[in-house]
């Protein structure tokens, strides 16, 4: 089931998505004149900047799960490149590893005036298994980099359909693996590497921190977990209170799982549903979830869950801004304030 009407992507894709930027730096009071009366649901009142972009996405084309997953693709690249834009960065530069199944990309990101052994984030990006890449994703590493000082190796694990589950699992446990036998030839303190993603790719980024405690020896020194996926085997009541309209639908949510499962999975095998693992001896945490998001109750829980079990977690809540606002690096102003706020997290949990 998808959702009528285009998603946010599209409309940041087109030519009016430009416009959109340029309505963004309107006076307050203007911006929340065109988003139109107030959007208040489970008690929350939708940010105005985030209002008036879903108003102008429903006048335009076809929402990405509606489309072919190539074209998806494009569409989600383009997207978030125009609502990234290029921040500032000392270095970026790519190199391959050998992953599990064959050739896996990795990106490095390095802040200026950044010298010595420093730390450093292995990050996976979301796109629910099948969307997303280096690209996509790029002004987020830029941005985390630059602000928290840290090094940023962002990972291109296998997509969804072409390689399904666990092929995405499998090249983040090898490229962590990678980045931590290899730090001291990339410049990274080997005792504060961060794992972190968004979405899906924060999904990948507390199973790699399960695995890494299950297995032994080095674990992640801190987990950036942003509106994280951690349940394929329970609904929690976010998914149907959000999951028409504010950007992530029950649409995409359904063709996301379709596409990365086989079939026969037990969905709360760990390796899935994160949720599920043992969660004691896990790394510290900073869980943000946004307020209209289906994903909303599950990383709450999550977070809860962690704390129960002993783990050092904070917690924050980005109550009036949708799922995917870690890739609105340079729009209007709410989003890279929420962004703000959890790469300022990332370097506390990394500064000791």
């Amino acid at each position: 089931m998808a959702t009528p009407g285009p998603s946010l992507g599209t409309v940041l894709g087109t030519a009016r998505g430009v416009a959109a930027r340029g309505i963004m730096r309107l006076p307050a009071r203007a911006l929340r004149a065109a988003a139109g009366s107030p959007v208040v649901l489970d008690g929350k009142q939708l940010d105005h900047e985030m209002q008036l972009l879903l108003r102008l996405a429903k006048i335009e084309g076809p929402a990405v799960e509606d489309v072919s997953v190539t074209r998806g693709r494009k569409i989600l690249r383009s997207s978030t490149q125009l609502a990234g834009g290029t921040p500032p960065i000392g270095a970026v530069t790519d190199r391959f590893i050998d992953g599990p199944g064959g050739r896996l990309g990795l990106r490095f990101y390095t802040p200026r005036d950044l010298s010595g052994a420093s730390p450093a984030l292995v990050f996976f990006h979301g796109g629910g298994w099948i969307y997303g890449d280096l690209e996509s994703h790029d002004a987020l590493c830029r941005h985390l980099a630059e602000t928290a000082q840290v090094r940023v190796v962002a990972v291109d694990y296998r997509l969804a359909p072409e390689a399904q589950f666990p092929a995405a699992v499998d090249d983040a446990w090898a490229a962590w693996e990678w980045v931590r036998d290899s730090a001291a030839g990339l410049g990274i303190d080997p005792t504060r590497i961060a794992v972190g993603g968004d979405s899906a790719g924060g999904n990948l980024a507390t199973i790699v921190a399960q695995q890494a405690v299950a297995a032994g020896g080095q674990q992640p020194a801190f987990q950036l977990l942003i509106y994280p996926a951690t349940d394929f085997a329970e609904r929690r009541p976010s998914r149907q209170t959000f999951g028409q309209g504010f950007y992530l639908t029950t649409g995409f949510m359904d063709k996301a799982e379709e596409n990365y499962l086989v079939g026969d999975e037990d969905r709360s095998d760990p390796r899935l549903s994160p949720i599920h693992g043992d969660l004691a001896g896990l790394p510290p945490a900073y869980v943000v979830t946004a307020g209209f998001d289906p994903l909303l109750d599950e990383g709450r829980e999550y977070a809860e869950l962690m704390a129960a079990a002993g783990v050092k977690v904070e917690y924050h809540c980005e109550e009036s801004l949708i799922h995917g606002f870690a890739n609105m690096v340079s729009f209007g102003q709410s989003a890279p304030a929420a962004i703000r706020r959890f790469s300022a997290a990332l370097q506390r949990g990394l500064s000791s």
